[in-house]
This record gives structure tokens, C-alpha cells and sequence, in this order.
């Protein structure tokens, strides 16, 4: 559905529900799917910033492959 997406011009935001746990595999989908965008919430709770470690684990594990898009992951608009 993600590259579905992307063929047609559109954007894909990986996102979880609110009531999470501190489960981090959304992390994991965002950047195998290379989404280019991912929807937590703050990190002002412990199971959101599990999120974000891992995706600060996958981003020192990646090393110089990682390239995180910026600007250009918002692709579709001009």
C-alpha cells in the first residue's frame, strides 16, 4: 500500500494508536518501509520515547546509509 502510494504521489505517515505500549516495532516498519515519516507524539511519556530510541538505534546501526530525507520527504508538494 506504501509503494501503492508513492506511485500515485502521495505520502505515507506510519502512526500508532494512543494507549500504546512501549512496544517499538512501528519504529522498525517506518524505516523498512522508507515511509519517510513516522507519527508518535511527544516524548513526553516512556512509551513513545521508546520509539525514538529505536529509531536512534536503527540510525547508528544503519551508520552512514542512513539518510534521513528532510524536506524531500514530502515529495508530493511543490
Amino acid at each position: 500500500a506504501i509503494e501503492m502510494a508513492k506511485r500515485a504521489g502521495y505520502t505515507a505517515v506510519i502512526s500508532h494508536r494512543s494507549g500504546e505500549t512501549e512496544d517499538s516495532t512501528i519504529s522498525d516498519i517506518a524505516v523498512g518501509t522508507n515511509a519517510g515519516q513516522i507519527k508518535t507524539g511527544s516524548l513526553s511519556r516512556s512509551d513513545r520515547m521508546a520509539k525514538y530510541n529505536q529509531l536512534l538505534r536503527i540510525e547508528e546501526d544503519l551508520g552512514e546509509v542512513a539518510v534521513y530525507p528532510g524536506r524531500a520527504a514530502f515529495y508530493n508538494l511543490r
